[in-house]
């Protein structure tokens, strides 16, 4: 038999330090920062923007709080409320419900289509008001995280030819050189943005710094960077997913652990924290903490097959072959009835779920699963092999069936 993937991952991690002092220290970190952002919540923040409409300040404390989804429903309301063609309010909501559409989208592991309405609710207002600065600069970011970089460098730049101290177009600037993958200039164009940025518009400045210090591979400075923009708004809970990623990139599992912790103070039923704690626990070999947090998922998520995927892994590696094939089955199944593209399928979950079949003796479950990836996968250019030799699969005989 023979398997084979196009790709793999390398994360260098360090191994948590034993005994429980290490587990005081770290739980006493994770109490601190909730106590602190607690602290923060609470604290009265201005409106950036003096208006009349209230819903628009009200909407820019939301996303101050870090509470994205009223700061997306108060400002969608001025911005479909608003005069079109003169009020300085509509722009400013248009802008607002951009950005705070592009954070919640990183949120939670079912909200990136939130990245599309974002750039169809900007393209709409810069085709009303394609003069506008505040409306090109959130349509220039929405380009940019949508995958449109060249779109989003020309947007950008139709800003910073007139007003170059612009912060949010010179962060657009910046993430769309990240999305060409042209890094050197994303972190000149961050520093500069991170420079003149003030008020409520560090923070995007200060993320796309870090993005852009992680792509050029500086790992601490990154994580200097999104501490920043932490330190500048610390209800925003993808800051906190970054921060964990910035984290494992310097090997620092321990910050990473923190940081989901920190997502699930902020938001106590955050579906993808417990996925990401379920994955760095099974890379650290916690495998009963692993199923823990991949049994939370399925539980508050059972129609999100990578749960699925991740719980029946850790059953496999903790040779429980019953329930790995179980679970990896419900991840294959969930696949195709949600008509997920070939190409971007888990191809684990027969892959697995037959190997784990085959330790088992299962042949009946191997042969299906077997065909199925082979049916799947013969009209698609899918990556990833797995076949079998004539004689067909050890343990299980030749069969007439298997599709070779």
């Amino acid at each position: 038999m023979r398997s084979s993937r196009s790709h793999s991952r390398l994360i260098r991690r360090r191994r948590r330090g034993a005994g429980c002092g290490s587990f005081i220290l770290l739980f006493g970190v994770i109490a601190g920062a909730a106590a602190l952002t607690w602290t923060w919540l609470n604290r009265s923040h201005p409106a950036p923007l003096a208006t009349s409409d209230n819903r628009l300040g009200a909407a820019f404390d939301a996303f101050l709080r870090g509470d994205l989804t009223n700061a997306i429903s108060l400002s969608r309301q001025v911005a479909n409320d608003g005069d079109k063609e003169s009020l300085d309010s509509y722009a400013a909501a248009i802008n607002l419900l951009t950005r705070a559409l592009i954070y919640r989208s990183y949120s939670e592991y079912n909200r990136a289509t939130d990245r599309e309405t974002a750039l169809e609710v900007s393209a709409e207002a810069h085709r009303v008001s394609p003069s506008n600065f505040e409306i090109t600069a959130a349509y220039a970011l929405a380009l940019a995280v949508n995958g449109y970089p060249a779109d989003a460098a020309a947007q950008a730049n139709n800003v910073l030819e007139r007003r170059p101290e612009h912060t949010l177009a010179r962060t657009a600037l910046a993430l769309a050189y990240s999305t060409a993958g042209s890094h050197d200039n994303a972190l000149r164009e961050s520093n500069r943005a991170a420079e003149s940025a003030q008020g409520a518009g560090a923070v995007d400045a200060l993320r796309a710094l870090a993005i852009a210090y992680s792509n050029n591979g500086n790992y601490e400075a990154a994580v200097r960077s999104i501490n920043a923009a932490i330190q500048a708004q610390a209800g925003l809970i993808p800051l906190y997913f970054e921060r964990a990623l910035y984290a494992l990139q310097t090997g620092d599992a321990d910050e990473a652990t923190v940081a989901y912790f920190q997502v699930l103070t902020l938001d106590p039923t955050n579906v993808k924290a417990r996925l990401r704690l379920c994955e760095l626990s099974g890379m650290l070999r916690e495998h009963e903490n692993a199923l823990r947090y991949c049994g939370e998922v399925t539980n508050l998520a059972p129609g999100w097959s990578e749960g699925w995927y991740q719980l029946g892994r850790e059953y496999f590696l903790q040779g429980d072959f019953a329930a790995a094939q179980d679970n990896l089955h419900r991840c294959a199944a969930l696949q195709s009835m949600q008509n997920v593209p070939v190409a971007e399928r888990r191809f684990e979950c027969w892959y697995l779920q037959g190997q784990a079949a085959q330790i088992r003796g299962d042949c009946e479950a191997l042969l299906a699963t077997y065909n199925e990836f082979r049916a799947m996968s013969a009209d698609s250019s899918v990556q990833e092999t797995w076949v079998y030799p004539p004689e067909g699969p050890p343990g299980c005989p030749f069969s007439e069936n298997f599709a070779n």
